[in-house]
């Protein structure tokens, strides 16, 4: 399973993304683990990626959908992935379809995580003062403002990747202000075999059976209505001739006496 998890700063995709690590058996790619890593072990990409660090340049795209390449070559990530933090442009996606073509691979599912903005930031007001009560240090991510600013950044550069994928008819949707559990129930549903796609193919074929039975309906009772008019026409037919045959036997009668007599 191959998946891309896609959702602003403070959605949750860290948690949902080890939650489906463990579920199914697959790795989690984090594009700043896959560098750090990289850099750790040396490789050529990452030297190269270290370079461009220690002279505070931001890596290229093409260095970091190389870092992708050599990870998910590796022998634990041949059950499949979920991507959290890339692709963040549609470049970077475009490059990642064409990186998973090369070696016969595809995306299983795109899944985004919707918030609302506002109550991401107060969640954080919330707790930035909460632990300045408690006399906690703080991390450099505990800051309404940094939150902002990341806002701004994944409105410009990361949301137009819902419209890339769902032109591709991959992106499915969830609500990521709902508890943990239950955004993990909603993913589970998604990627369920046939979960919701399934439901929606049995709705299409009940529609053409109910309206057969309505016709049946309309048929039968046109038919009654059809049938009744016959059905008085042939009584009365028989009740005149009913009628008729007792007086002709009776007047006959009464002629043979009359003569006998």
């Amino acid at each position: 399973m191959r998946l891309i998890l896609l959702g602003p700063p403070g959605a949750g995709k860290g948690t949902q993304a080890q939650r489906l690590v463990a579920k199914h058996r697959i790795v989690q790619l984090s594009t700043g683990d896959m560098l750090r890593a990289a850099v750790a072990a040396a490789t050529p990409v990452g030297l190269r990626a270290k370079s461009i660090m220690d002279r505070g340049e931001l890596v290229p795209d093409e260095v970091v959908v190389a870092i992708i390449a050599d990870r998910i070559d590796q022998a634990d990530a041949k059950r499949g992935f979920v991507l959290d933090g890339f692709p963040r442009t549609v470049p970077q996606a475009q490059a990642l379809d064409r990186l998973l073509a090369e070696r016969g691979l595809a995306l299983d599912g795109v899944i985004e995580l919707k918030v609302d903005e506002g109550i991401l930031i107060k969640r954080i007001e919330t707790r930035v003062a909460e632990m300045t009560a408690r006399g906690e240090k703080l991390r450099a991510d505990d800051n309404p403002d940094v939150l902002r600013g990341r806002l701004v950044a994944y409105r410009a550069q990361t949301a137009p990747l819902t419209d890339y994928y769902a032109r591709k008819g991959m992106l499915k949707s969830v609500d990521g202000m709902a508890p943990i559990d239950t955004v993990t129930a909603a993913i589970d549903r998604l990627l369920s075999p046939g979960g919701t796609g399934k439901a929606k193919a049995t709705a299409k074929k009940a529609k053409p059976a109910k309206a057969k039975s309505k016709a049946g309906k309309k048929g039968r009772k046109a038919a009654k209505s059809l049938k009744k008019p016959a059905k008085k026409s042939a009584m009365k037919s028989a009740k005149k001739a009913g009628k008729k045959k007792p007086g002709r036997a009776k007047s006959r009668t009464k002629r043979r006496l009359t003569k006998a007599g």
